[in-house]
């Protein structure tokens, strides 16, 4: 189905349900809840579609961000030659994959949509504040990932289209504003509730209780969220608009809201089922990347058997080795699907798991080297840079159930990223002194350079990402580290530089026949709509 369609569908809905009451909010209730009794009991209009809300972020995980964003990370990798090895891993961009961007983006925006007629129609005396902070939380994580892909995004204007039925992007520098907004009113509103007494708001905080797959309805921990969020844009910001950025950052810093510093916090979404469980481990679509199994194995780390598994293949039983992006796979699985595969066994539980799954959206060692970068750059109300980028590799160690190694991986002063040796095909090999290769060591030294030093901080705060693509993705682009292998097969046709990597997926053929303004976001790119145009905040 076109997007258009399935957004005039959704806002059509709203508008009957506005003039006539519950008839979108019945089929919902059919489809989803069973009868129609069970839509009052429990705020279930509410609750379920805000749980749909929050499973959908993982919904289509293979075509996006897996089949994108991960691999570009350099965190993952395949052995599976979609498309005749002619795909998003060689620069030939995936119309039919990358579409799931925003398609995924409008699934989630509609569910709110369903969530805000509900509240409206069937619990008119209840006060949803809280709530809808949360809500208000996830389309914010969800639209900013479609912006660090895209570029332009539907944000602001979602529901108010223009009158022909066009409706308008976002620039990026305007969507990330408005992110910041959002995030500041979401803080403001969820410390109203924490600060009512105990029996106010009852409604509200029973029905986030029960739909809350993240926090269990905590509302000071949401709060915490928004406020890291919030920090984490504003880093983000960092070379397109530092004034901004310093203004924001240290505004996070300083709010009473607080910030992710503890594991206890870790915002980490209960999916059940995760859906890289059968991409990986059933359909052997999904291998770990090689230069994250090259960090790790030049620096002896700990977290290794935590987020990778030995290699199959009989010719490198016991080894870590991950897949190069972008080479010819010569014949696939066949040939390279006994690498190493992924896993997420982490110290609360499989983050992969098939029956117990976990998304991690944030996590302290984040927060930590957030503090660190800013640090480094001089914000006030970020402490000592040294302090946090040593705190923020502990956090990372106590994620993944490591914590008694720390001491000794923190002190070490020499080791740096392994060559790549590809067994298959020495052509793929980058050795020891090639310039795709780091140097960067672990141990803090404070007599380095400030590009050193954030060389240093951005590499452990990758690695502390794992498995979040898609942040660490941005991240890579944004400051140029870690320092990844560069694909060896380009299929772009020119469009991406094979040196400067891709710098963002273009927009697909359903947005350009949308209802979206796609001129419009065309404009906004300040250049050609392809991978190799860089996003507003890409600015180094």
């Amino acid at each position: 189905m076109k997007f258009n369609n399935i957004k005039t569908l959704v806002l059509g809905a709203a508008v009957l349900m506005t003039a006539s009451g519950c008839g979108d909010l019945d089929q919902y209730n059919q489809e989803k809840l069973g009868n129609p009794e069970n839509m009052y009991a429990d705020y279930n209009a509410v609750v379920n579609p805000l749980k749909s809300l929050q499973r959908g972020l993982q919904s289509d995980y293979q075509l996006y961000p897996n089949l994108s964003a991960d691999m570009f990370s350099g965190m993952f990798s395949t052995a599976s030659q979609f498309n005749g090895g002619k795909n998003n891993m060689t620069y030939f961009m995936m119309d039919g994959w990358n579409n799931r961007i925003i398609a995924r983006q409008q699934d989630i925006f509609n569910y709110s949509i369903i969530i805000d007629n509900a509240a409206k129609n069937f619990y008119p005396g209840i006060d949803f504040t809280g709530t809808f902070a949360v809500k208000k939380i996830l389309k914010v994580i969800t639209a900013a990932r479609v912006s660090d892909n895209h570029g332009p995004v539907v944000y602001s204007k979602y529901e108010t289209p223009n009158a022909n039925g066009v409706t308008d992007f976002d620039s990026q520098q305007d969507a990330y504003q408005n992110f910041i907004n959002d995030l500041t009113v979401a803080i403001t509103d969820l410390q109203k509730i924490q600060n009512m007494p105990a029996a106010g708001n009852e409604g509200d905080k029973a029905a986030l209780k029960r739909a809350d797959l993240v926090y269990g309805g905590n509302m000071a921990q949401w709060a915490k969220l928004a406020n890291s969020l919030k920090l984490r844009l504003a880093m983000r910001m960092s070379y397109a608009d530092p004034v901004k950025s310093k203004q924001y950052a240290e505004e996070a810093l300083a709010s009473s809201a607080g910030l992710i510093t503890d594991n206890a916090d870790n915002a980490l979404i209960s999916v059940g089922q995760s859906e890289l469980s059968f991409i990986i481990y059933s359909w052997g679509d999904c291998l770990i990347g090689a230069p994250l199994m090259a960090y790790m194995n030049g620096y002896n780390d700990p977290r290794l058997p935590a987020y990778a598994i030995p290699a199959s293949d009989p010719s490198l039983q016991g080894k870590y080795i991950g897949i190069r992006q972008g080479i010819d796979l010569l014949n696939g699985k066949s040939t390279y699907g006994g690498f190493s595969q992924p896993q997420a066994k982490s110290a609360n539980g499989d983050y992969f798991s098939g029956t117990d799954g976990k998304m991690k959206l944030f996590t302290a060692a984040e927060t930590w080297f957030l503090k660190a970068e800013a640090a480094l750059r001089g914000y006030a109300g970020a402490g000592d840079i040294q302090t946090n980028y040593t705190t923020g590799v502990q956090q990372s160690f106590g994620e993944w159930g490591k914590s008694a190694s720390v001491a000794t991986y923190l002190a070490d002063t020499t080791s740096t990223e392994a060559p790549y040796v590809d067994p298959k095909n020495a052509d793929n090999n980058i050795a020891l002194g090639h310039p795709q290769l780091s140097t960067i060591t672990i141990a803090w030294n404070n007599g380095d350079t400030n590009e050193r030093k954030l060389e240093r901080i951005i590499t452990q705060k990758w690695l502390s990402l794992y498995p979040n693509g898609p942040e660490a993705w941005a991240e890579q682009r944004r400051t140029g580290y870690p320092i990844l292998f560069k694909v060896r097969k380009n299929d772009s046709g020119g469009a991406i530089s094979t040196e400067g990597m891709i710098r963002r997926i273009p927009f697909t053929v359903d947005t350009k026949t949308s209802l979206y303004n796609y001129q419009q976001a065309a404009q906004m790119l300040n250049g050609p709509d392809t991978g190799g145009t860089k996003l507003w905040w890409d600015k180094k």
